[in-house]
């Protein structure tokens, strides 16, 4: 399946180290000039900020999504191809997926946690067949990545929803994964739930 649009996850701060922020502008770079539209938090800091703008930068269509409430703080960035308001958080990830043919998880706290794993509950419980990936840069999710492997051992996380999470830390070969990733069949307790 060839990627025409992108829900990113991300820090709408910068964190310590720049190598998160110039990745960020690298991995919007790169939608930009793949003609990848990037849906994204439409705020103009940190991380967020940084992707935003390199694939603005790269001529490419930037799509941000902000809660009213958040909007009102003067964060959104002011030159995005469209901006969406929202009435809730909610609301908020529901129309970046709406609108997008997959996910990227970079570098973040709380929140992004929140939005990655909204979303591999989702595909868990069969509700999106779309492919979930991680740029992990500087090896952040690794301790993450050790932690969802424990959840499996402890038999808590089959591996067909463990290996909902597809994990790399070069451009290239997460888009790759993401264009080659077969959703798993959905569980005969869901199907069976949903018809009563």
């Amino acid at each position: 399946m060839k990627i025409k649009s992108v829900e990113v996850f991300c820090g709408s701060s910068s964190g310590s180290n720049p190598v998160y922020s110039n990745a960020a502008y690298e991995l919007g770079k790169y939608l930009g000039e793949n003609e990848i539209e990037l849906v994204y938090g439409g705020a103009k800091i940190g991380i967020m900020g940084a992707i935003a703008q390199g694939t603005l930068d790269s001529g490419g269509r930037v799509v941000g999504v902000l809660p009213e409430f958040l909007k009102t703080k003067e964060i959104a960035h002011p030159q995005l191809s469209e901006i969406i308001a929202t009435n809730s958080m909610h609301e908020r990830k529901m129309i970046m997926h709406e609108l997008t043919d997959a996910v990227i998880t970079l570098p973040g706290g709380f929140g992004t946690l929140d939005e990655l794993f909204e979303m591999l509950t989702w595909s868990q419980l069969g509700l999106h067949k779309k492919p979930i990936g991680l740029y992990n840069v500087n090896s952040y999710f690794d301790s993450l990545l050790a932690f969802i492997s424990k959840m499996n051992e402890e038999g808590f996380l089959n591996s067909a929803n463990k290996d909902l999470i597809l994990n790399h830390d070069n451009i290239g070969d997460l888009i790759s994964a993401l264009e080659s990733f077969e959703a798993p069949p959905v569980p005969k307790w869901i199907k069976s739930s949903e018809q009563t």
